[in-house]
């Protein structure tokens, strides 16, 4: 943190009166919020890779240049692996989004007028943003061509597929993945490819869309971005909706180039969607299964639906991996009302879940299915963020430990959640349950919740050897599994 709080000195004058990290996902670059006396913000990353923040500082710089909607870099470290950008908000496109996916994708007239922006904003970036852009700059590679597919495939085939438990072939498969990787980079053309267009990357600020988090881009095909952003599994389109956004791109597409005729480009972009979403069920098979974070394995099932959908109409092109993917989204574990549990059933035990969390964000979604559990309010106990000292730390620092220590209402009231949660926990146990939650909730999701959260993991963890523990310290970004 010290770097980033330097560089922003430096670049205001004054050390920020406040620092905020920002709750990451997928990333390792780390994003605080930094704050000025007045309540100015703005955003400070932090990265590991000098040359991702030079393609990110890069492509912001240029496509500003060019006037499209994407957050100004105010100041750069020597290195690269720190800068300060304009602070946006905390509204993202999936934001606003949410009661119409929630709906299962009943959306109203607002929400439907914001996706219409969305595509006649993409041909802009794609078009636009590749004019004059130097693609050597480009991270980790500067053009989408076959190599890049195949990396995707395998990492579909070994992060998902093979611990689907599926039997398949892999030569065969191999050559049908190679044919459809040809299949893919056919068509050139100078485009600049976002890579990760999707709602989580757009950005609403005083009503307008922003685009963040293409430093992923390279030269590409302009189907990749709209089979992204359209065929995002949890988003639900229905296909009129659907139909009416394709519409509204190639319309304005058309504004830049020549493209192939409609029926054309429906075929290709669906080809495109097929491929994002084996790569979207690898990324989903290594977040979920392997490091264990719930929000992609609550992902899995709405991709295995709309994979589905996208294998009807594929023909006999790939016949084998046609086969395989066919077998795949027919395996029990997910089938309706199956998939979304499966994770919690690891060798039979017991996975107890416990979250901290900011009552201002909203309580914790149970992703098991099961409805929830236990929340416990902590705004009853002694607040250290009211206490300048402790504001920039959280539950987990020795400071605030003890605090929450010497003052004592922090442990007594969690000597009634030890009660309660021991004897749910042994119940649960004897009846051969698979899944319970438990979370704690004060006004910012940083002290005693993280408090709380953090020592009743432990203490399950050490009393339950048969139990899985799994922890997430929701507004920190921080999740874990007890024990690895």
């Amino acid at each position: 943190m010290k770097v980033i709080t330097d560089l922003y000195k430096k670049w205001s004058g004054v050390a920020p009166a406040v620092i905020e990290k920002i709750p990451g996902a997928g990333s390792n670059r780390v994003y605080y919020r930094l704050s000025d006396a007045d309540g100015r913000a703005v955003i400070g990353c932090v990265g590991t890779s000098r040359e991702e923040n030079h393609a990110f500082i890069t492509l912001a710089n240029h496509f500003k240049a060019k006037g499209l909607p994407v957050p100004e870099v105010l100041a750069v470290c020597g290195d690269e692996l720190c800068y300060l950008q304009q602070d946006l908000g905390s509204t993202s496109l999936f934001d606003a989004l949410r009661k119409g996916r929630e709906a299962g994708g009943q959306y109203g007239e607002e929400e439907q007028e914001l996706l219409r922006q969305v595509m006649r904003l993409l041909p802009c970036v794609q078009f636009e943003g590749a004019e004059g852009l130097d693609f050597s700059v480009c991270y980790p590679q500067p053009e989408f061509d076959e190599t890049n597919v195949m990396f995707d495939l395998n990492y579909f085939k070994y992060c998902f597929l093979k611990p689907s438990g599926l039997d398949f072939h892999e030569l065969r498969l191999e050559y049908d993945f190679r044919q459809l990787a040809k299949d893919l980079t056919m068509e050139k053309g100078n485009t600049f490819l976002y890579r990760d267009f999707q709602a989580r990357n757009i950005m609403i600020s005083d009503n307008s869309l922003y685009c963040i988090d293409f430093q992923g881009g390279r030269r590409g095909p302009v189907y990749y971005d709209l089979a992204s952003f359209l065929w995002q599994a949890s988003a639900r389109y229905p296909s009129s909706l659907k139909n009416e956004l394709l519409d509204i791109y190639y319309i304005e597409a058309q504004k830049y180039t020549n493209l192939v005729s409609k029926e054309e480009f429906n075929q290709r972009l669906r080809l495109f969607a097929l491929f994002r979403l084996m790569q979207v069920l690898g990324a989903y098979g290594y977040r979920g299964y392997f490091e264990r974070k719930p929000h992609f394995i609550q992902s899995i099932p709405p991709a295995i639906e709309s994979l589905k959908e996208q294998l009807a109409g594929l023909g006999d092109a790939y016949p084998y991996m046609t086969e395989v993917l066919q077998r795949l989204v027919a395996l029990p574990q997910f089938g309706a009302g199956v998939s979304r549990q499966a994770p919690e059933h690891i060798d039979g035990k017991l996975v107890v879940r416990i979250f901290s969390f900011s009552y201002k964000k909203g309580i914790p979604q149970d992703e098991s299915g099961n409805g929830g559990g236990y929340v416990f309010d902590c705004r009853g106990t002694h607040n250290p963020g009211r206490y300048e000292a402790y504001k920039h730390l959280t539950g987990l620092d020795e400071a605030v430990k003890k605090f929450l220590e010497d003052d004592g209402e922090i442990l007594r009231f969690l000597d009634h959640v030890y009660q309660l949660a021991d004897a749910h926990v042994q119940r649960y146990v004897e009846r051969g349950f698979t899944s319970l939650m438990f979370s704690f909730g004060c006004t910012g999701g940083q002290h005693r919740s993280v408090y709380s959260a953090q020592h009743l993991a432990e203490h399950i963890h050490q009393k339950f050897l048969q139990v899985e523990v799994r922890l997430c310290h929701r507004e920190q970004g921080i999740s874990s599994v007890l024990g690895e």
